[in-house]
Order: C-alpha cells, then sequence, then structure tokens
C-alpha cells in the first residue's frame, strides 16, 4: 500500500458516498465520531445523479421522487431549505397502447381491471416453490389478455427495472408487496412519484457531502476488509484504514466485490450472490418553457415496442423537463446506438402526442445506468431466478464490527430514496451502540 492511516479510536469507515453512506456518516459525525467515507466513483451520490442544464435548471438523471408518505426525504429537503412540489398531473399517466392504435386507454379500462386483477393473483400467491423457480415472463406469456399482459409487462421493467426472464414469479410477488402494489409504485399524486425537488435531489447529496467535507474521499475503492478482535483493516488501492466499525453503503451485488477475511457468513454471500441490479436508461429533454402543457398530457406509458413512460417533471417556474425512462431489455437494446440515435428513437413517438416541438429540445440529458461501473445498473437490487434469499428488505444483521446499509435493506420503503435515508440513520444508530 502506498500509505497507511494509524488507528482512532472510534474511527468508522463508510463504504460507499450514495444517499445511505453519506446519511450514516453524518449520523457518526454528529455522535461524536471520527469518520471515513470511502467512494469507489468519482463523484457522489451512487444512484443519484445531477446536472445543470444550458438553461440553467437542475435536472436528476437517478433517483429523484419523493413519495406521497416518504418522510425522511421530504425532511431533508426542508432541512437544506430545497423547495420541493407537486406536480399537477393526474393520479396516474396515460396509457398508450400501439398494438391498438394510436390512443388513449383509461387505467379504469377492461385490460387495466384485468391487470390488476392479475397483481393481486400473484401478491396472495402462497410462497410456493415452485413460483420460485418460474420466471415473470412466463407467467405473462400465458395471459390471454394481451392489454394486460403488456401494461404487467411494461409495470414491472419501469418499477423495478428486471429482465423479466430473470426475476421469478415469486420474486415479483414479494417486491410487489414489499412497495404497496403495483398502483402506488406507478401512482403520481399520493403515490411513489408525488413530488420532486426544485434544485434537484442531486443538491442534496451534494450538500451532506459538502458538510462531511474532506471525510469524503472519492475514487478509492474498497478491495478487501481484514477483520479481527480490534476492528477492521479496511484496503483500498492506494491506501490501509484501521476502523473500529465499518458500515457498507452499497448495493449487495457491489459489495460482493470486497474481499473479506475471515469470509462472510453464508447467508450474507447467498444473499449478495443472489442479487443483482436491474438495468435502466433514463434521459431528460429541456426545452425553454413546457409547451405541451394544456393540449397534450404530462405523463405517458407506453405498452407497445420496448415500452416506456414519459413524465413532466418541470419546475414551477420552469423551463419545459420531459423526464423519459425505458427499463429492463428494452434499455439495454439503446446500448449500441449513438447518442443522436437514441435521441431520435426515444423522442420520435411523442411527436404524435407533443408535436414535432418535441423533437428538438434545447438540450439532452442521459445515463445508462447498467453501464456505470461503479454503480452496475439501478434503480434496485433484485433476487434473480431460483434464489432463495435477496428479497427485500434484505438482511441487515450485524457481522462482527461491519453493519450494513442501502436502501433495499430499510424497513419501510426498501428501493426508494426514502428508504436509504432510513437505512443509513439506522446502520449509524447501530455503530453509536456498539461503541458505547
Amino acid at each position: 500500500m502506498d500509505s497507511s492511516h494509524p488507528p482512532k479510536p472510534n474511527t468508522v469507515v463508510v463504504v460507499g458516498a450514495g444517499l445511505s453512506g453519506l446519511v450514516a456518516a453524518r449520523e457518526l459525525v454528529r455522535s461524536g465520531r471520527e469518520v471515513i467515507v470511502l467512494e469507489a466513483a468519482d463523484r457522489v451520490g451512487g444512484r443519484v445523479l445531477a446536472e445543470t442544464s444550458p438553461l440553467g435548471s437542475r435536472l436528476d438523471l437517478g433517483g429523484q421522487w419523493i413519495g406521497a408518505d416518504h418522510q425522511r426525504v421530504a425532511a431533508l429537503a426542508r432541512e437544506f431549505g430545497e423547495v420541493t412540489f407537486e406536480r399537477q398531473v393526474g393520479i396516474l399517466p396515460r396509457i398508450v397502447d400501439g398494438a391498438q392504435g394510436v390512443g388513449w386507454l383509461s387505467l379504469t379500462g377492461l385490460g387495466a381491471v384485468a391487470a390488476a386483477a392479475v397483481t393481486c393473483t400473484i401478491a396472495a400467491l402462497a410462497p410456493a416453490r415452485w413460483s420460485n423457480r418460474q420466471p415473470f415472463d412466463l407467467f405473462l406469456r400465458k395471459l390471454s389478455w394481451g392489454r394486460s399482459r403488456r401494461l404487467l409487462r411494461v409495470g414491472a421493467e419501469l418499477s423495478w427495472t428486471a429482465d423479466l426472464d430473470r426475476i421469478s414469479l415469486y420474486g415479483v410477488r414479494r417486491v410487489v408487496h414489499s412497495q404497496h402494489g403495483l398502483g402506488t409504485i406507478l401512482s403520481a399524486s399520493g403515490g411513489a412519484q408525488d413530488s420532486l425537488v426544485v434544485g434537484g435531489m442531486g443538491t442534496l447529496v451534494e450538500r451532506l457531502a459538502r458538510d462531511l467535507g474532506d471525510r469524503v474521499r472519492t475514487d478509492e475503492r474498497v478491495l478487501s476488509l481484514h477483520s479481527n478482535a480490534d476492528g477492521v483493516v479496511v484496503c483500498t488501492g492506494a491506501a490501509t484504514y484501521q476502523a473500529a466499525k465499518v458500515v457498507i453503503a452499497v448495493p449487495a451485488p457491489v459489495a460482493s466485490a470486497i474481499a473479506h477475511t475471515p469470509p462472510l457468513p453464508s447467508a450474507v454471500r447467498n444473499v449478495q450472490e443472489s442479487t443483482e441490479m436491474g438495468a435502466v436508461y433514463k434521459a431528460i429533454a429541456v426545452y425553454d418553457r413546457p409547451f405541451w402543457r394544456g393540449s397534450a398530457p404530462q405523463d405517458l406509458l407506453f405498452l407497445h415496442g420496448g415500452g416506456g413512460a414519459i413524465f413532466d417533471t418541470s419546475p414551477p417556474e420552469g423551463p419545459g423537463h420531459l423526464c423519459i425512462l425505458i427499463g429492463g431489455r428494452a434499455a439495454r437494446a439503446l446500448d449500441a446506438l449513438s447518442a443522436d440515435e437514441r435521441m431520435s428513437r426515444v423522442l420520435g413517438p411523442l411527436a404524435v402526442h407533443y408535436g414535432l416541438r418535441v423533437l428538438e429540445p434545447n438540450s439532452w440529458h442521459e445515463k445508462a445506468w447498467h453501464l456505470d461501473p461503479d454503480v452496475r445498473g439501478g434503480y434496485v437490487a433484485l433476487p434473480v431466478l431460483g434464489s432463495r434469499s435477496g428479497f427485500w428488505p434484505l438482511g441487515a444483521a450485524p457481522v462482527g464490527h461491519i453493519h450494513w446499509a442501502g436502501s433495499e435493506t430499510a424497513m419501510e420503503h426498501p428501493g426508494y430514496l426514502d428508504g436509504a435515508i432510513e437505512s443509513g440513520q439506522r446502520a449509524a444508530a447501530e455503530v453509536v451502540a456498539a461503541l458505547a
């Protein structure tokens, strides 16, 4: 190693400078502990990433939503003086089903009612062993209701960014249950997409990191952890750190790359080996104003083609933001295209609904999260087909001096930003109690 850092009695190393890691670090600093945050990437935020458009607006290429009952993230925004706003849209997006021609489908129509019935059936399934190995896409292919099948497929790909042949029917059941139903997951007003931060969710993680100062060290990938009676020796590519405790605040598939001496218990290894990150492509088209309002729907859910969702995420004072989300295999299908080709493919179908003006945004911002080597995907870590573990909330019991955080370990709102904050606060409280 190039350098060494002598031990301090209360030093805690936090692995990962995403929202959960930064929250854990802040809580630990407030408790009087010495804290070092080690982040493999060259930036903070993890699955949160903000940019500033040429028009001066802040936009989120990662996590951005505040759900109606996500009190922790709303409180953090208030603490930092960031303004939040509810989007003036309907409860659920309007649906476009190209298989029936271009047009609108009511979510109270027969197709949606059938999809809701199927979702309820999935949620009620007994945890039978067979369902753990049945791919969800095989289940969908057996449905006789074509519209319901398309609605469930696109809803699942967008909600969990899953490849539907790699997640089981039972896995979907568990995810639906943990996130309070597909209706809540897809809903705007009163649901998971209730509010936004004017300055962007990225502003919150940037503020957290700024307050922590030089305790946060980017471009430091943790390679191994060596536990002993006194604590943990943390090895990166450039240095070693002696810690009394370690908080691992990265998704389980990312944490699996860290070598442990002695090895982790089999139950923990099983969780890490039984999960993988989803695939998601997100883009935001910026316009001088939201010109579509009053003449076109603000949120759309496309069931045909690869499927995808469009959200009007424009801040109250402008400019206009159209947020595009594409999940699962449809997201990966865009990887081989150039940025201009992706923009044309994504915006082209919108011209029918928003007019030709939609094809010429002032600026175009995009992120394929499954191509990010430090995050490996988004939004969440999912249980792979056939696994008996890896279901939310993931187990977070401390292993010796090692504690666990991350959105998927949250008891409330796993997989959401609010869950990330909960997990960071819980892990910090565990460490403080252990060091008392």
